[in-house]
């Protein structure tokens, strides 16, 4: 009995074919990728604004002094944010020639409790309608009530809302990011 060898594997051209595709397929799924992981970095950097503007409220309350937050902006994508107790301008964020972002400088009897930055690798923007909003230490109120927002490159953007009474909203300027109420 006579037995025929079957040869196994892929031919050079086939492989080359296989790797063309697969490359044009990469590159197809692209700026899909991308735009996903900017959706996540907004989502991400939204959620952890918002946790520490309750934070920043909750501290207020707790130590029963009254807790800021100021805020502070570096360029188009560059920002930053500093929880503290003490004078209105007794914080500040300092720049990435000062000693790099997400840091800060205190003067005087002012604590930093939390200092966060937006580095311009996340691509996002940073906009606020006030420099520095105060929580009460009686009742958690906020002065003034701030409009905070976050937006990626692509256009989406989510907004922290803070009003008078301290608590804090989140929303999407004309519905932008799917899951979240209009504002």
């Amino acid at each position: 009995m006579r037995r025929t060898r079957i040869e196994r594997g892929l031919t050079l051209l086939e492989l080359l074919f296989c790797l063309s595709l697969l490359a044009f397929i990469g590159c197809m799924a692209m700026p899909p990728m991308q735009r996903w992981q900017d959706a996540r970095r907004l989502e991400m950097a939204t959620r952890q604004l918002g946790a520490d503007l309750r934070l920043a409220r909750e501290q207020a309350l707790a130590r029963r002094q009254t807790v800021r937050v100021g805020f502070r902006r570096f360029g188009l994508h560059s920002a930053c944010y500093v929880v503290y107790s003490g004078a209105v301008d007794g914080c500040r964020c300092l720049e990435a020639a000062d000693g790099g972002p997400g840091r800060s400088a205190c003067e005087g009897e002012a604590v930093a409790l939390l200092s966060t930055s937006l580095p311009p690798s996340s691509r996002l923007r940073f906009i606020a309608n006030v420099e520095t909003m105060s929580f009460d230490p009686l009742h958690g109120t906020s002065t003034p009530a701030a409009t905070l927002q976050l937006a990626s490159p692509g256009g989406p953007a989510l907004r922290q809302v803070v009003n008078l009474l301290g608590r804090v909203r989140t929303c999407s300027p004309q519905g932008s990011v799917a899951g979240y109420g209009v504002c």
